[in-house]
């Protein structure tokens, strides 16, 4: 199972950021997919979830500024952020769980300045 973010970067608040998760190893289409992220001093939190259906869920307080979708004919996840605040600053992993095991991508860093 590989599982590879990319996307990150620096932008200033109010702006936007496209992550993508390139998924493989695995059947991409039979799996809930989520959005991580990690906040400089702070324990890693869900952001955002996929079903196999395409029903997402978020965190509250990216509810209405981030959407989470995926495309199954190219294995990948993505995070469209909008709205961005400094406090979206983070890490960002894209995971998924086989058979109770958790899969993470490296992260991918976004850095949003005041």
């Amino acid at each position: 199972v590989q599982l590879q973010a990319s996307g990150g970067g620096l932008v200033q608040a109010g702006g936007s950021l496209r992550l993508s998760c390139a998924a493989s190893g695995f059947i991409f289409r039979n799996n809930r997919m989520h959005w991580y992220r990690q906040r400089p001093g702070n324990q890693r939190e869900l952001v955002a979830s996929i079903s196999v259906g395409y029903i997402p869920r978020y965190q509250d307080s990216v509810t209405g500024r981030f959407t989470i979708s995926r495309d199954n004919a190219k294995n990948t996840l993505y995070l469209q952020m909008n709205s961005l605040e400094p406090d979206d600053t983070a890490v960002y992993y894209c995971n998924t769980k086989i058979w109770g095991t958790d899969y993470w991508g490296q992260g991918t860093q976004v850095t949003v300045s005041s």
